[in-house]
């Protein structure tokens, strides 16, 4: 069984990133600028923040973190979006969801210049996802695709299931896998609620990404022997944090598994540092 040490290749992607920053910033005239913005006293989303600064200044980013009363109107928002559009040493401008009740999230992502969406978000950037064209992709699903090919792990010619249907995960990962290229090219079933006979679609997979918010949901039962699986659930229980999957025992079952914590969180924000980065080259012209 393979471990998917998402840590450790993220770990190395921003080593690869620094070097490349290094190399290029003198013809750049700048480093790479990011801002995050916070608004709100949500604890897990000033931990994501303080963990996406830790990450830039690893990579050689320089990173604006706007922390925004929750009080704060949907106006002075969508106003300080975009002063952010209009600075030309900020290269992504990622807003930290979820935003505090009364604000139109998806108004203000909307308002993202997609140059900076190094979230994937902006439906102009999803759009060309579901064409198949370049644009930034949504960082999870994107980690997920390259931590995969890091282990040389291809799906291709092989039945991917994906368990979830979000924007953020389900939704672009079952674009991805089914895309044209050397590790996509797979035949995908997107399973959710209503999928009846969830464990034997499950069961047929060759390879398995479940994102669906409950904790140790897929059990060794429901995995097919020497499948892939790909955990990108994360849930806060009594025995602390666990993924979608029943770890212990699919592990056991499966070729290959990514572990929680230290598998695809890590990956996710490994993959806004390499769009901001992209976003910084293609800005300066580097």
């Amino acid at each position: 069984m393979i471990l998917l040490d998402g840590k450790a290749t993220a770990a190395a992607l921003r080593e690869e990133l620094k070097k490349d920053v290094d190399a290029l910033k003198d013809r750049a005239g700048r480093a790479p600028g990011l801002a995050v913005i916070l608004v709100g006293d949500d604890p897990a989303s000033q931990v994501y923040v303080r963990n996406k600064e830790r990450a830039c200044a690893d990579a050689g980013i320089r990173s604006e973190a706007f922390r925004i009363s929750a009080q704060t109107t949907q106006q002075e928002l969508e106003e300080r979006i975009a002063a952010l559009n209009a600075r030309e040493d900020i290269d992504g401008i990622l807003l930290q969801l979820p935003l505090p009740a009364g604000l139109d999230s998806q108004r203000c992502l909307e308002l993202i210049d997609p140059a900076k969406d190094v979230d994937g978000f902006h439906p102009v950037n999803m759009g060309k996802l579901t064409l198949g064209l370049p644009g930034f992709r949504p960082c999870t699903p994107a980690g997920v695709m390259t931590l995969l090919e890091r282990y040389n792990l291809s799906p291709a010619g092989k039945k991917a299931v994906v368990l979830g249907r979000s924007n953020i995960v389900g939704k672009p990962l079952a674009l991805m896998l089914g895309a044209s290229g050397p590790f996509a090219n797979a035949t995908v079933t997107v399973c959710h609620s209503r999928t009846p006979d969830l464990a034997q679609q499950c069961r047929e997979a060759d390879f398995l990404f479940v994102a669906i918010g409950r904790a140790n949901f897929v059990t060794a039962d429901m995995v097919k022997p020497g499948a892939v699986v790909v955990d990108v659930g994360i849930n806060r229980t009594e025995n602390g944090l666990a993924g979608d999957v029943d770890f212990g025992p699919v592990s056991k079952v499966a070729s290959a598994i990514t572990p929680v914590p230290g598998g695809i969180g890590p990956m996710t924000i490994a993959q806004l540092l390499v769009n901001t980065v992209a976003s910084w080259k293609k800005r300066c012209g580097v």
